[in-house]
């Protein structure tokens, strides 16, 4: 016996995924439908890794490059924390051992004030420098996502 209160199945699709793929690809219909029914995109998500010049000369700011550019800021500012971590690191201990010869507690407080201050600023340093980047690039999403939403808008 079936259950009177179970939710009704589904309906079936009128016709295989296949054919409906098929027919759109062969009439008007969604670009870029493959063999599962499913449409992809099409467009400028294809065309991010092209295009590189000629967007970044864009002089009406209508592509983005943020995106492309982010792992790029992200490794130039690793490597810009990593210098000045070991500099700091190393002028620290230098300058703590130096001074434990005419100010022993001085010193000594320096060199551990090194140890321990100088990481804890590096590791903050990097997590300041990630959270601006993903902000970045999330404002930048959000305006892609918005303009895409604002051209498939039907206009009255």
């Amino acid at each position: 016996m079936s259950d009177p209160t179970a939710p009704a199945p589904p309906p079936l699709p009128d016709r295989p995924a296949e054919e409906a793929a098929r027919d759109a690809a062969s009439g008007p219909g969604i670009a870029g439908v493959d063999d599962t029914g499913v449409p992809h995109l099409v467009g400028d998500i294809d065309d991010i890794g092209r295009g590189f010049v000629s967007a970044l000369f864009d002089l009406s700011f209508s592509r983005f490059i943020t995106r492309r550019l982010a792992s790029v800021f992200y490794l130039v500012g690793l490597i810009a924390i990593g210098i000045a971590f070991i500099a700091a690191f190393l002028g620290g201990l230098i300058s703590g051992v130096g001074s434990i010869w005419w100010n022993p507690g001085g010193g000594i407080a320096l060199v551990v004030s090194t140890l321990v201050v100088v990481p804890v600023l590096a590791f903050l340093a990097v997590m300041v420098l990630r959270f601006v980047i993903e902000a970045g690039v999330a404002l930048v999403a959000i305006a892609e996502n918005t303009e895409r939403t604002a051209a498939n808008t039907a206009r009255d």
